[in-house]
C-alpha cells in the first residue's frame, strides 16, 4: 500500500481514523471478496484490505498503541515505516514521509497542528463512566459517547455517523479536522445484526460478518461528511480481531491468530465526489 507523505498531509486535509473494534482479518476479506461490502470494497486500494498484526489484542492496549503512532503492522518482514511519530531517539520507523511530533500521542500532536481531536467512542473503554473510560477519549479535545453508541445498541453505527455529522458541520470551515470514531457494532454482542439469530444462540462467526455489512450500508455518510470540507486522509482498521472457537478459543485479549491478523486501509477521500 503506498505510503503517503504525512508532512504534506498534515496541516492541509482533514483527518479520519475509524477503528472497527473487534473485526477478524478474515471475515473482511471475504466479505469484500464476495461483493458484501461494496461501500468499503470501494475504497480499499486495490479493493482489497491489507494484512497486519495488531499492537495490542484487546481495545485498550491497542488504542493506547495506535494513539502512539504504532497502527497495525504490515505483516511482512519490516521495517515499516509509520504514518505517525512521536521524536525518539533511534526509532527505527520513523522516516522521511513520517508526521513527527513532540507530544506523547499523536493526537496532541496534531492539535498542535492546529486540528480540533474529536472523539466519537463506542466500545466501554470510550464510555467515560469511570476513570478507566475517561483515559482514551481524555485525549481529545472533544469527545462523545452514549448509550446508544454503545456494543448493546442494534444501530450504533447509525447513532456514531450522525453525531459525526452534527460534528463536521458545526466546525468553522478553516478549522482543519482529526475525526476519530471507534465503530462498536462488531464487538459483541453482536447476533442482533443477523436476521433469524437469537440471544439464546449467541454471536457467531456469521453474526459477526453481518454486523460488518450493517457498519457498509452506513459508512458511506460518514465518508461523505469528512470530504465535504476539504480533502480528507482516512485509515480504516481493526484493533484486533476475537476469536469464535478457532482451537478452542473464544474471545480475545488472548495471542491466537484470529486475534493478532486484522484488516487495514488508508485512502484519501475527494470532496465533491459520491462516497455512498
Amino acid at each position: 500500500m503506498p505510503e503517503p507523505d504525512m508532512n504534506e498531509v498534515v496541516g492541509d486535509h482533514d483527518i479520519l481514523l475509524v477503528t472497527l473494534d473487534t473485526l477478524r482479518h478474515d471475515v473482511a476479506v471475504e466479505l469484500a471478496a464476495e461483493g458484501r461490502i461494496p461501500n468499503l470494497a470501494r475504497r480499499l486500494p486495490g479493493g482489497r484490505w491489507e494484512k497486519r498484526h495488531a499492537p495490542g489484542s484487546f481495545t485498550y492496549a491497542s488504542h493506547q498503541a495506535i494513539f502512539a503512532g504504532f497502527l497495525p503492522t504490515p505483516a511482512e518482514p519490516g521495517p515499516h515505516p509509520r504514518l505517525f511519530a512521536a521524536s525518539f531517539a533511534g526509532s527505527e520507523t520513523t522516516a522521511e514521509r513520517t508526521f513527527v511530533y513532540e507530544s506523547p500521542d499523536f493526537v496532541s500532536g496534531l492539535a498542535g497542528a492546529g486540528y480540533r481531536t474529536v472523539c466519537i467512542g463506542g466500545v466501554g473503554f470510550f464510555n467515560k463512566q469511570g476513570p478507566l473510560g475517561g483515559v482514551l477519549p481524555g485525549l481529545f479535545q472533544e469527545s462523545h459517547w452514549e448509550p446508544e453508541f454503545g456494543v448493546t445498541s442494534p444501530r450504533s453505527f447509525e447513532n456514531q455517523v450522525a453525531r459525526a455529522e452534527e460534528v463536521v458541520a458545526a466546525l468553522p470551515a478553516e478549522r482543519r479536522l482529526f475525526l476519530f470514531v471507534n465503530v462498536s457494532a462488531l464487538h459483541q454482542p453482536n447476533w442482533f445484526h443477523l436476521p433469524g439469530a437469537t440471544r439464546e444462540a449467541g454471536d457467531t462467526r456469521q453474526t459477526h460478518a453481518a454486523a460488518l455489512e450493517y457498519v457498509d450500508r452506513h459508512i458511506g455518510r460518514l465518508f461523505a461528511a469528512m470530504s465535504s470540507r476539504r480533502r480528507c486522509f482516512a485509515v480504516v482498521c481493526s484493533d484486533h480481531g476475537t476469536a469464535y472457537g478457532d482451537d478452542g478459543y473464544t474471545g480475545h485479549r488472548l495471542g491466537h491468530p484470529s486475534v493478532w491478523t486484522v484488516p487495514y486501509a488508508h485512502f484519501f477521500l475527494d470532496p465533491g465526489k459520491a462516497q455512498r
